[in-house]
């Protein structure tokens, strides 16, 4: 991406490609520079996602016994929701495990990424699910059954109580992450399904209205939809390794030539490894009389303090002049006389 020539702050952002230049021989600084223990998931993540599954697993049980006894659609859907939870965060375990594994042989990240396509498919299964309920309460709307409010509603209640606590416990995990951000998701899409549920057991048990139960299915499905667009959405963009949300690779070409020492900025790319582990490199131009290490180290400050990116690989040269190529020139043409 680029090139950023000295005066870009004054340019668009789209320039024309830089003319290839010759360095002088030496003039390379060439550094790949990160932290060496990447950012990771939380300790207690695990531990917080294990008593998660434990309570989602002992109430998907009660669920689907009621929703069978009750008929109900929406308790039925939530415990299918519920299931699908159970996977999530089972899934999330083993990507946990796997993303911590050091890096070896031709997995030069590591499995990092088995967090995101953990994300992915949490993302995936949601999309899945609401499509499934959306045609199952449409169905349930054109001929409703018979819903026993009271079960209904005393269910649901007992599912808020029991999903406020899964969604507590999670919510003190390392939500940058996409992989605990994915069972986050399903948490708490399940417990606007119970208040929804809930009001909807409270409507038929009051008025009789049977269909409360698939509208309030539909509006589960909504909310399942949102949550699912977004996960599918970001871990796409890690996948596809676009720049990270709120990281703008022309804000940052216009930062680096800002610096004394640069003339040209060209070839940047930011990418993500994964959640929370942004990546940069770029090849840089500067004077002949600056010092290549020296400006490779402020660029690194500079992309570390300003725009949180300490992963990075620069290619720092010395910038050719016309001088140096005429000079060389010369050489070559006396050594050809001689």
């Amino acid at each position: 991406m680029g090139p950023w020539p000295r005066t870009a702050a004054r340019l668009p952002s789209r320039l024309p490609a830089p003319r290839v230049r010759k360095a002088a021989a030496g003039s390379v600084s060439s550094a790949h520079r990160h932290p060496h223990q990447h950012r990771g998931q939380g300790d207690g993540d695990p531990r917080r996602l294990g008593v998660a599954l434990a309570l989602i697993l002992a109430f998907m049980t009660l669920e689907v016994v009621v929703g069978i006894l009750a008929s109900s659609l929406a308790l039925l859907s939530d415990a299918a929701h519920m299931l699908t939870d159970a996977a999530a965060i089972g899934l999330s375990l083993v990507a946990l495990r796997l993303a911590a594994r050091p890096a070896k042989g031709a997995m030069t990240f590591g499995l990092k990424r088995a967090e995101i396509l953990s994300a992915q498919l949490n993302g995936a299964t949601l999309a899945v699910l609401a499509a499934f309920i959306v045609y199952e309460g449409i169905r349930r709307l054109v001929e409703p059954p018979d819903v026993e409010g009271g079960l209904v509603l005393a269910v649901a209640v007992a599912g808020i109580g029991v999903n406020l606590a899964a969604t507590w416990t999670l919510a003190g995990a390392n939500r940058r992450s996409l992989n605990v951000e994915g069972s986050f998701q399903h948490i708490l899409t399940d417990l606007y399904a119970f208040i929804a549920t809930a009001v909807a057991g409270a409507v038929v048990l009051t008025t009789g209205f049977d269909r409360a139960d698939p509208l309030a299915s539909l509006l589960v499905a909504a909310l399942m939809l949102r949550a699912a667009w977004g996960l599918i959405r970001d871990s796409g963009r890690v996948l596809l390794e676009g720049a990270p949300a709120g990281i703008d690779p022309d804000d940052i070409g216009r930062e680096l030539i800002r610096e004394p020492a640069v003339v040209e900025v060209h070839d940047l790319h930011v990418w993500e490894v994964t959640s929370g582990f942004p990546a940069l490199s770029a090849h840089v131009l500067v004077g002949r009389d600056d010092d290549c290490h020296a400006a490779r180290l402020r660029l690194e400050e500079v992309l570390r303090e300003r725009f949180e990116i300490s992963h990075t690989t620069l290619q720092v040269d010395h910038v050719a002049t016309s001088d140096l190529l005429k000079i060389e020139g010369r050489v070559a043409a006396r050594a050809e006389d001689a």
